[in-house]
């Protein structure tokens, strides 16, 4: 049985990205930091108003970031990792989405998280679940962490699962937004987690699972 769960919305409300603006304040420059978040107010305000895409903006803001890295080594990255998740990503997860995970695990599934977040980001909260990492690879390159081959998002993130995994298909799928949804078309059991509004209505359209409810929104 093969589970493939989304990260960001699904299993945690954290953000990546405030992550790394942490671990650079307390380990790099405040200044740096305090710049970082400082010059994200404006795009943030037009993504909290729906003006630009949210998921869009969050997606440029965690690229973004990996430059706010200096002097990158693969043991920098990994104290940057650990950082941004116990300190982010794993204070603020979902507890019952990740019960289930663990209860799929715990009964024989193999079970991935698979996200456009980098996979080194991914492996600390990955590990305290006993799942496998499936997200955007990275390489450092002059001390400099940056992606190897675009974002894993969208239909590339399901396409880069099926062939990592060499099937056609996977039995349970959990998303949380629109993006997911041909991660979700390529399950058996689809399950939206605390959907946004457009997903939600596919999946009351089809009959999908809905786990953690939300509100609708016109």
């Amino acid at each position: 049985m093969i589970v493939v769960s989304d990260m960001m919305g699904t299993l945690t409300t954290g953000s990546p990205y405030l992550g790394v603006v942490d671990w650079v304040k307390h380990n790099q420059s405040r200044l740096r930091a305090n710049w970082y978040k400082l010059s994200v107010t404006p795009s943030y305000l037009l993504a909290k108003r729906g003006i630009i895409d949210w998921q869009e903006w969050g997606q440029r803001l965690m690229i973004d970031s990996l430059g706010y890295i200096r002097n990158a080594t693969p043991e920098v990255i990994a104290q940057v990792a650990e950082w941004l998740v116990e300190k982010d990503l794993w204070m603020k997860r979902r507890e019952d989405v990740i019960a289930r995970l663990v209860a799929h695990r715990e009964a024989g599934a193999k079970v991935y998280i698979a996200s456009s977040v980098v996979e080194p980001f991914i492996e600390p909260f990955a590990r305290r679940i006993g799942a496998e990492v499936i997200g955007t690879p990275v390489e450092i390159v002059n001390g400099k962490l940056r992606m190897v081959d675009g974002l894993a998002a969208n239909e590339k993130k399901i396409e880069q699962v099926l062939s990592r995994l060499g099937v056609d298909k996977v039995d349970v799928a959990y998303g949380d937004t629109i993006l997911d949804v041909p991660m979700l078309e390529k399950a058996d059991h689809p399950v939206a987690v605390y959907p946004d509004t457009k997903l939600k209505v596919i999946a009351t359209e089809r009959g999908w699972e809905i786990l953690g409810d939300t509100p609708w929104y016109e």
